[in-house]
């Protein structure tokens, strides 16, 4: 049965989490506020003050993901950093899972937060999101920092598709899910350790961290729906693109060295006319785990410029 909120009883489960299967923390100025909007409830962490930049996070994650990116901004900036509709303590819908209207949740957030515009910054499933709020807001959108994931229906979209280590795009549905229930470790390894350019840097601590939140009733429902999903935001990125031409705001793609490298500059010039190309060294899909340190001074800089 598909939860359409967080029960008391999943929170309970995630609040039980060992304090030895723990993130890094987010500094302790942070503060988390439960925001409805867009017919659901997203899970968002908010610190700091001054100029506001938007984290999200992709699949096989949460919003937690970025504490060491937020411990660094939160010195200047308002940092806001939901977890996905569907993800992490975010409520868990029956629908909604194309990216567009993932960018109305982005867009119902700021709003409530009284927040006008915002650098983003985005991973996986999180550059689709960032990219249809972008295009659906381009003037809510100072700067924009997409890492290591493609864009569905954008340049060489049908090309990623080919590729045999993204089966999983084509899986989901009622007897997936009941594969992969109580075994949401072992599917998940599987991501964690393909994508890594080297698969321990992804520790023993996050991965039972996000495991426990992905084992969270519906978790696994709306993490196969957002893959299922890319159909529809293939034609809707396509229709973004037609109606509204290319992003006008600077933008910055990141690929890890062992994974998207330049392709991430070169998906998104198809799809922005300022970008510039980053590359983290020694890192494969898993940036913030692999090599934090060159991630947070890249992204850092980008933001930083006048």
């Amino acid at each position: 049965m598909i939860r359409h909120f967080v029960t008391a009883v999943s929170l309970a489960m995630a609040l039980a989490i060992p304090a030895a299967a723990q993130v890094p923390p987010f500094p302790a100025s942070f503060t988390t506020q439960e925001i409805a909007t867009n017919g659901t409830t997203i899970h968002v962490r908010v610190g700091g003050a001054g100029p506001a930049v938007v984290l999200l996070h992709g699949y096989g994650e949460t919003g937690d993901m970025w504490a060491p990116m937020a411990a660094d901004l939160v010195r200047d900036h308002t940092v806001v950093v939901p977890d996905l509709r569907g993800l992490g303590l975010s409520a868990k819908p029956a629908d909604g899972f194309d990216k567009k209207t993932q960018a109305g949740d982005v867009a119902g957030v700021l709003d409530a937060l009284k927040i006008e515009k915002a650098d983003l910054v985005t991973h996986d499933i999180g550059n689709m999101v960032g990219y249809a709020f972008a295009a659906q807001h381009p003037e809510r959108v100072t700067r924009f920092v997409l890492i290591d994931a493609p864009l569905p229906g954008i340049g060489p979209w049908e090309e990623v598709l080919k590729n045999p280590l993204l089966w999983h795009f084509r899986f989901g549905g009622p007897d997936m899910e009941r594969l992969v229930a109580g075994r949401e470790r072992i599917y998940l390894d599987r991501f964690w350790n393909e994508f890594s350019a080297d698969r321990t840097r992804f520790s023993e601590a996050a991965r039972e961290h996000y495991a426990k939140l992905y084992a969270l009733p519906g978790a696994m429902h709306s993490g196969f729906s957002q893959f299922a999903a890319f159909d529809q935001d293939a034609l809707d990125n396509q229709a973004f693109l037609s109606k509204g031409g290319k992003l006008k705001m600077p933008v910055l793609a990141i690929g890890g060295e062992k994974s998207f490298g330049p392709m991430m500059a070169t998906i998104m010039r198809f799809a922005a006319e300022n970008v510039e190309e980053g590359i983290v060294p020694g890192s494969g899909h898993w940036i913030m785990e692999e090599n934090p340190e060159a991630t947070v001074t890249m992204v850092r800089a980008f933001l930083d410029k006048k």
